[in-house]
């Protein structure tokens, strides 16, 4: 018995998410990596800054990759980008395994950021492109959740080696195993459908064609939600190509793409600013200031993976029910009151009051940051910048929004140990002001996303007002506008040229509210 569209398609995306898997590991197994004796030997007893930047040496990477990945998306198509990706992650997983002084531990870093960058923006962008409008969110928002497996594989075994362990092998095992998840990647990408809307771009329509039937309708390409739907891919890459064949200039010169651009800057601006990679890379120097040693911290992000898991598998459950721009507001001012509390006990409590309650109270109030993060924040700054632009621009939109998420971590992995030091507890009212301001702002500015085909995205944005909650724009249900979809219901752009027999037009500018 074949497997329902929407499982199968779900089934492609959550496999294209296993980059994540090592990206959310190496993000993770840093924080058990830096204190081993002998790695610390083997870098040369590394200071704050040095140690800083071995953290930030992957960021960075991913910072570079997201200058060219875009385009090498455009060219070569999401799946060979995908395996691309993988190549150059396990190269750079090699030398760090196999470091034998802190410059291989930076190249290493450097190179598997590279393959990480391109992984993390390769697959909620390719998760975008092959979903039904329903089940959008719970595609992309996949991301998160397989980072937050990585995380959670990574806190086990960091604190199994940490305390199983000695010599070198304490942390060039858990090095060795980031390389795990990327090899079923890069050996069975290509099996997977190639992205229809890349297909239509560079004009293999028929291809595009057979790639939505077998996604959406066991491969009956006169499946009516199949034809609509190719129909719209078709009728929106025709505009874009009669508008500009230059996507960068698309982007910086027409006024709502620009506008989409920055919120998704925005987007990966505020993520840094909840505070979450200060957890992430610094739990032993924060846990300690409270009076908890790092054995125990340890323990305690093993417990706060499984936590994240947790809220990451309730975005996904919720994303397409309750759409994007509601539980990215809550869930960044309900960010910035956990940390507005955690500062007022790690301030009162510091660790030579020896105040029990107070860790436990402080150790509470970060699992609940990680628990309103995991299921509000994060998986949606991946969802929503990714579908929030059009085929023309999305690739080498998305690469720019993810620069902004790599550099503005590469920002914080740098400054935090300078601010431990000089102003204390006091760092974290930085993260407790910028929850409620993150929330104040994208109150204001940000749309809802939920459900609109992606090809009807521009017409979305060019009739929402800049101040969103004076807007009266409809938004319909994904369900809703697929059964719309089915019945031959389709919005071309004005100025799509094609014949008649192929594409029929729907050119009533005020069936935009509608669809909107």
């Amino acid at each position: 018995m074949p497997l329902p569209p929407k499982v199968y398609t779900w089934l492609c995306g959550f496999f294209a998410a296993l980059g994540s898997v090592t990206f959310g590991y190496d993000l993770g197994i840093i924080a058990s990596v830096l204190p081993a004796e002998d790695f610390l030997a083997t870098t040369g007893n590394p200071d704050a800054t040095a140690q800083g930047l071995i953290v930030g040496c992957l960021l960075l990477g991913a910072f570079a990759s997201n200058i060219y990945v875009g385009s090498l998306a455009d060219h070569v198509g999401r799946r060979r980008a995908i395996l691309f990706g993988c190549l150059v992650f396990l190269l750079g997983g090699s030398i760090q395994a196999a470091a034998q002084n802190i410059h291989y531990m930076y190249g290493g870093r450097f190179l598997a950021g590279m393959g990480i960058g391109m992984l993390a923006m390769l697959a909620p962008l390719y998760q975008a492109e092959i979903a039904h409008p329903s089940i959008r969110g719970r595609l992309t928002t996949l991301q998160q959740f397989m980072l937050g497996i990585g995380a959670l594989i990574a806190s086990f075994i960091g604190y199994g080696c940490f305390h199983g362990l000695s010599g070198q092998a304490q942390w060039r095992v858990p090095l060795a195993i980031q390389l795990l998840p990327a090899i079923p990647l890069a050996f069975f990408i290509l099996l997977l459908p190639e992205s229809p809307r890349y297909l239509a771009m560079k004009g293999r329509n028929d291809e595009a064609l057979h790639v939505l039937a077998r996604l959406h309708a066991h491969g009956d390409i006169h499946d009516p939600f199949v034809v609509n739907e190719y129909k719209e891919i078709l009728a929106q890459v025709r505009v874009e190509q009669q508008e500009t064949r230059n996507a960068w200039a698309q982007l910086f010169l027409v006024k709502s793409n620009f506008r989409r651009l920055v919120l998704g800057v925005a987007i990966q601006f505020s993520i840094q600013m909840t505070g979450v990679s200060v957890i992430q890379y610094y739990a032993p120097r924060i846990f300690e200031s409270i009076g908890i040693d790092t054995s125990t911290t340890l323990g305690l992000q093993s417990g706060n993976s499984v936590i994240a898991l947790i809220g990451e598998g309730l975005c996904i459950w919720f994303i397409d029910r309750l759409g994007r721009r509601g539980p990215f507001i809550w869930g960044n001012a309900l960010s910035g009151f956990t940390f507005v509390i955690g500062t007022i006990i790690i301030a009162l409590f510091p660790a030579e009051t020896n105040n029990h309650n107070a860790s436990r109270a402080f150790v509470a109030m970060t699992w609940l940051f990680n628990l309103v993060f995991s299921s509000c924040c994060g998986p949606l700054s991946w969802a929503i910048p990714v579908e929030m632009f059009n085929s023309a621009t999305r690739a080498k939109a998305t690469a720019i929004t993810s620069s902004a998420a790599w550099i503005s971590n590469f920002m914080i992995a740098q400054v935090s140990p300078i601010a431990f030091d000089h102003v204390g507890w006091k760092y974290y009212l930085v993260f407790a002001v910028c929850g409620f301001t993150n929330a104040l702002f994208f109150w204001a500015f940000l749309p809802e996303t939920k459900g609109i085909p992606l090809e009807e995205l521009d017409a979305y944005f060019e009739s929402m007002p800049l101040f969103v909650p004076a807007s009266k724009v409809y938004v319909p249900d994904g369900q809703t506008r697929e059964e719309e979809l089915r019945q031959g219901k389709i919005m071309v752009p004005e100025g799509a040229e094609t014949e008649a027999t192929e594409i029929v037009y729907e050119k009533d500018k005020g069936a935009i509210e509608h669809i909107a």
